[in-house]
């Protein structure tokens, strides 16, 4: 049997459970855009204090932070998008693809 170190600095702490279903769901479908749910946001920042998550920028005119935000998030995806080929006019069902649409990128 394999030794499990009690307090391993390896450890995922904080992490919320990633669930898609039911009434206490912290993540989106694919179909309705991916992404955290306000619901799990609010998870996530409870068990790690001091994080500065916040849910996605949809609005169509954002104004300051909120812009920069949404520029830099559709910057940082299209890169996921080119690393891992994905065309989302072939593929408009996966979760990068979705995520970017309700972020409107």
């Amino acid at each position: 049997m394999a030794y499990i170190q009690s307090s391993s600095p390896f450890e995922k702490k904080g992490q919320v459970k990633k669930t898609t279903k039911g009434k206490g769901r912290t993540y989106r479908t694919a179909k309705e855009g991916a992404g955290m749910t306000a619901k799990g946001v609010a998870e996530y920042r409870k068990k790690n204090p001091g994080s500065k998550l916040s849910t996605a920028v949809t609005e169509k005119n954002p104004k300051g932070k909120r812009a920069k935000r949404r520029k830099s998030y559709c910057a940082r995806s299209k890169g996921q998008m080119e690393m891992h080929n994905i065309n989302c006019s072939k593929t408009p069902k996966k979760r990068i693809c979705a995520a970017r649409r309700r972020w409107k990128c």
